[in-house]
């Protein structure tokens, strides 16, 4: 695995080494000793799974202290715009964002530290998203920062993406980041 930093701290974007063949191919999605050698030195207790039409946007989401979440992410099925914003008020990135195509196609996954807010959009149907977490899932802990908050800056491409209720009525970025 090919681990790249960025000027994000502790944002990884991470690129399996692939192994073809007449059959098809192989690769490893996690490893936990190759990724402590690159600095990522984290438990991964719950894995998630979603599938979603194109222009579903999920996000921004991310869970208060104590139940803060770290997450491994990737695209098993098709592609997503995937953006993370930086929460963490003592950072030097607070308050900028990070976007990756992350796909099907480019096996590419992203390493995403406690202290982001995190979503994508789909940008094929039947896109199935993959993720590792670091914590445990806890609704008393779970927050929505609004994905076309203009003090964001982030241009997912899309005027009117599919969102839930709970994305149509999150907060913006000045409310849900007193709440980390």
């Amino acid at each position: 695995m090919l681990f790249e930093r960025n000027e994000f701290e502790g944002l990884c974007i991470i690129n399996p080494i692939i192994f073809n063949d007449a059959r098809g191919c192989f690769y490893e999605t996690y490893n936990k000793i190759i990724f402590q050698k690159n600095g990522i030195n984290t438990e991964f207790v719950q894995d998630n799974q979603s599938l979603s039409k194109k222009n579903v946007l999920r996000g921004l989401h991310f869970q208060k202290n104590p139940h803060s979440q770290g997450k491994l992410v990737r695209v098993i099925q098709g592609s997503v715009l995937d953006v993370v914003v930086d929460i963490r008020k003592s950072s030097e990135t607070f308050g900028k964002h990070f976007k990756i195509k992350l796909s099907s196609e480019n096996n590419t996954m992203l390493y995403i530290p406690e202290g982001f807010a995190h979503g994508f959009l789909a940008l094929e149907d039947n896109t199935i998203f993959s993720y590792k977490c670091t914590n445990f899932y806890n609704k008393e802990s779970e927050c929505s920062i609004l994905w076309s908050d203009k003090s964001l800056s982030i241009d997912w491409g899309i005027e009117n993406p599919i969102l839930t209720d709970k994305d149509h009525q999150a907060s913006s970025f000045t409310d849900s980041f007193k709440n980390f």
